[in-house]
């Protein structure tokens, strides 16, 4: 996945490079490279983000199973 990011990176970068202007170098590397690059690694990244966010461990989500026990055990 980051091997295309990265490629695509390069070509954005070696476009900017040969622009003919400050200015023009800058909306290439915005638009053709930051805002492309940032949406495809959101994209292709959502199924990590989707398989961490279902499991939550115990301790992290602040119950701890002492504090039941103690009130059935009375």
């Amino acid at each position: 996945m980051y091997i295309v990011a990265i490629g695509w990176a390069y070509v954005i970068l070696m476009m900017a490079i040969t622009a003919s202007s400050f200015g023009k170098s800058l909306v290439i590397l915005i638009f053709l490279g930051a805002l492309p690059i940032s949406l495809f690694v959101y994209v292709a990244d959502r199924p990590r983000r989707r398989r961490n966010s279902v499991s939550v461990p115990d301790e992290m989500s602040g119950q701890s199973d002492t504090a039941d026990s103690q009130s059935d055990q009375n």
